[in-house]
């Protein structure tokens, strides 16, 4: 059963939101640093291909957690606003299998020189 929508929402719900949301902003923003610096500065390991696909991996996971943020930003603010069951969050287990992805080719890559 759908419950009424509050008649004026807690504008600290809104703000919390928007605060989850920059964290998801700025852990994309930290991906796309990483990614970059990896291909600009890290020295070529032994095997061919493992810094570009770091930097690849890294840079194409925060395109889609920048994307996914702002996509729960909005399903969670509709949400509020209706009164209803806050939404899942499908970009936490997104970011852990990411980063696991590139935490394992850096090992690769370490484990290589």
């Amino acid at each position: 059963m759908k419950s009424d929508p509050p008649p004026d929402l807690d504008y600290r719900f809104t703000l919390a939101n928007e605060r989850t949301f920059l964290a998801w902003i700025r852990t994309s923003l930290g991906l796309l640093a990483g990614g970059v610096a990896v291909h600009t500065l890290v020295a070529h390991f032994r095997l061919p291909g493992v810094r570009s696909a770091i930097a690849t991996v890294a840079i194409a996971l925060a395109v889609i957690l920048a994307i996914g943020a702002y996509l729960q930003w909005r399903k969670v603010e509709r949400a509020m606003r209706a009164g209803e069951r806050l939404p899942g969050n499908i970009l936490i287990p997104v970011l852990a299998l990411g980063v696991t992805l590139v935490s394992a080719l850096a090992v690769i890559g370490v484990l290589s020189l």
